[in-house]
């Protein structure tokens, strides 16, 4: 490819992080995107991360990294309350911009940062990697062609284990007003893919809890009060008129992962996982005119990063390089970007508020 996208990743690190496990392996050996710099909040990090990873050029501050004519493309992966500064930063500047779920702490923030990439023209991608999952992209397919027929009933959970204890460093997520807990990213996430295969809500009701108010902090060995919420229970219609259940929640041991089900007139499709569609390889499933499920092999086409890439972190975070690599040649954007946030910011805030008020909510 003649014109590489000259990449700047903020959050750079040797190990460790989402960006050490995903971002930094998916764009090894690639021909159309080199990374070019990266950024630490240390000059010692920074050089550790440079040379762990092959890029050119290290920084320890994101404002002379995105001022930097070496690079045209930023990613930013960062803890959540960071998002906001360095992705309007590097938008002003005129770069193209992934970032990675949630877009903003608020939807405030999101729709900002949107309207300012809109108004100069530039590609975003937004790390909504389950709407790049191939059994997820395939699931869709088969929905759209007909596969289930008209679809009558949905239903989704997720449970996740681990919910009593933190580590130092992600004791911080306790704080609800931080934007990462189990309401925005696990919810976000596993919701974002029903949206995305099947359709968007029309109306819903919801439990936003907090079932365990404490959280030990295994590196102190200390209490701490919680108010981010863990389950999210949510009942509703989608705008197609199917009726749909969804239960999403981080609950103390032996989490049974993640499972989507759609029930139509004419079969029945289900995809399942370990864990968030986001992070982990997921089963398809279906039966059309029997009450027998069987294995639907996903199509090689819809697989667009090299065999032996990694696991489904790294695979998922590469399939949406490419999608945004194809977009800032000039290609057809079919990835999620911060208009697709922008949606799925909104939607929390409904969940939220249907909770909060104890009313079914129209979802526009």
């Amino acid at each position: 490819m003649t014109n590489k996208i000259r990449l700047g990743l903020i959050g750079a690190s040797v190990k460790g992080t989402w960006s050490s496990r995903s971002h930094l392996p998916a764009l090894q050996g690639r021909d159309d995107i080199e990374l070019t710099a990266v950024c630490t909040t240390r000059s010692e990090s920074a050089e550790a991360a440079r040379k762990a990873h092959g890029a050119k050029l290290a920084f320890h501050d994101f404002r002379t990294m995105i001022a930097s004519d070496a690079i045209n493309a930023v990613a930013v992966v960062v803890r959540v309350p960071s998002h906001y500064e360095p992705t309007k930063a590097a938008l002003e500047a005129g770069k193209h911009v992934y970032c990675e779920w949630p877009l903003g702490r608020t939807t405030g923030e999101a729709e900002e940062l949107a309207a300012l990439a809109k108004s100069k023209g530039l590609v975003t991608a937004i790390g909504l990697q389950a709407r790049v999952n191939p059994a997820l992209m395939y699931m869709k397919e088969l929905i759209a062609g007909g596969y289930v027929g008209e679809v009558v009933a949905v239903h989704v959970k997720l449970m996740r284990e681990g919910v009593l204890s933190r580590p130092s460093n992600r004791v911080w997520q306790r704080d609800a007003s931080l934007g990462a807990n189990t309401l925005t990213i696990a919810n976000g996430h596993t919701i974002d893919a029903m949206r995305f295969a099947v359709g968007d809500f029309g109306s819903l009701s919801a439990i936003v809890t907090t079932q365990v108010g404490q959280w030990l902090d295994t590196g102190t060995q200390t209490l701490l009060d919680v108010t981010a919420p863990d389950n999210i229970l949510l009942s509703g219609r989608l705008a197609n008129g199917a009726v749909i259940s969804s239960h999403v929640n981080a609950i103390p041991y032996a989490g049974s992962g993640y499972r989507m089900e759609v029930y139509g007139r004419n079969g029945t499709l289900v995809a399942s996982g370990e864990d968030s569609p986001q992070l982990s390889e997921v089963f398809l499933h279906g039966a059309q005119g029997t009450n027998t499920l069987a294995p639907l092999p996903v199509p090689d086409r819809f697989t667009l990063t090299p065999p032996g890439l990694g696991g489904s972190e790294v695979s998922n975070v590469g399939q949406m390089y490419t999608l945004f690599s194809q977009a800032v040649q000039g290609g057809v954007s079919t990835h999620p970007d911060f208009d697709t946030a922008v949606g799925l910011h909104r939607l929390v805030d409904a969940i939220k508020r249907a909770s909060d008020e104890g009313r079914v909510v129209t979802v526009a």
